[in-house]
C-alpha cells in the first residue's frame, strides 16, 4: 500500500512537471513570435571571404569591423537585413597584400569606405534556413546578391539576461561585376563570402577598455 502510495505521488508530480514545461514553452514561443530587433554583435561576428589564387591555391580574409541589425519576424514579408563592414578593416595575414587590397588596385577604400547588404526579400528555404536576396555595394558598385543562410538558431539567454542568437550566411560574386579587375591573371574572379555572426537582443555598447586604457567618453548631453 505505502509502495502504491509512492508510485502516485511520482506519478503527480511527473503530470504537474509536464504542465509547468508546457507552460513554459507557450511563454517562449509567444515571445519570439513576434517582430524583433536583433544586433550584431561584432566580438562574436565575423565577415570572411575567400579567392583563388593563380588556380592553384585559395587564400582567405577576413574584415575585422562588421556591424549589422537584423529584424525578425514570423511573417518574413517584415524580416530584414542590413551589414556594415569597414572596408579598411581587410585583413588577409600580410601587410603589402592588405595595402594593396585597400589601395585602388581593389578596394580603394579612401574613396569606398564601407561595403552595405540591405536586404530587399527574405524567403524559407527549407527547416533552419533562409534565402535572402539584397542589395550589395563593393567599390561603389550595387549588384544584386543572394545570401544562403543556415539560422537563426533559437534565443538563448545569458547569466546578465541578455538574449544571442547565431547564424552563417555564403554567398559567391564575380568581383569584375564591381570594377575590381586589377590581377586578373593572377587572382580568380570568382569570390566567396561567408559570414558568421552572434546577434543579441541589445544594441552593443562600447569597447570595453582594458587596464590602463582610456576611459569611456562620456554621454552625450
Amino acid at each position: 500500500m505505502k509502495a502504491r502510495t509512492v508510485v502516485i505521488r511520482k506519478q503527480r508530480i511527473a503530470i504537474r512537471t509536464i504542465a509547468l514545461l508546457g507552460l513554459a514553452s507557450l511563454s517562449g514561443f509567444g515571445a519570439v513570435a513576434q517582430t524583433q530587433t536583433w544586433y550584431l554583435d561584432p566580438p562574436h561576428s565575423a565577415a570572411q571571404f575567400s579567392v583563388r589564387h593563380m588556380g592553384i591555391s585559395t587564400v582567405r580574409g577576413t574584415f575585422t569591423k562588421v556591424n549589422g541589425v537584423v529584424q525578425d519576424s514570423p511573417d518574413l514579408s517584415k524580416a530584414s537585413v542590413t551589414v556594415t563592414i569597414d572596408a579598411s578593416s581587410v585583413d588577409s595575414r600580410v601587410e603589402m597584400r592588405d595595402k594593396d587590397l585597400r589601395s585602388d588596385n581593389f578596394f580603394d577604400v579612401a574613396k569606398y569606405p564601407t561595403i552595405t547588404f540591405q536586404s530587399k526579400k527574405v524567403e524559407a528555404a527549407g527547416s533552419g534556413k533562409l534565402k535572402v536576396t539584397g542589395d550589395l555595394m563593393i567599390h561603389g558598385v550595387t549588384k544584386e546578391a543572394v545570401l544562403d543562410v543556415d539560422g537563426p538558431t533559437p534565443p538563448f539567454k545569458d547569466p546578465r539576461g541578455k538574449s544571442h542568437r547565431g547564424l552563417s550566411a555564403s554567398t559567391t560574386i564575380n568581383r569584375s561585376d564591381f570594377g575590381m579587375t586589377a590581377d586578373a591573371a593572377m587572382v580568380g574572379d570568382q569570390v566567396t563570402i561567408q559570414l558568421d555572426v552572434e546577434l543579441v537582443d541589445q544594441a552593443p555598447g562600447p569597447p570595453r577598455t582594458g587596464p590602463g586604457g582610456p576611459p569611456p567618453p562620456p554621454p552625450a548631453k
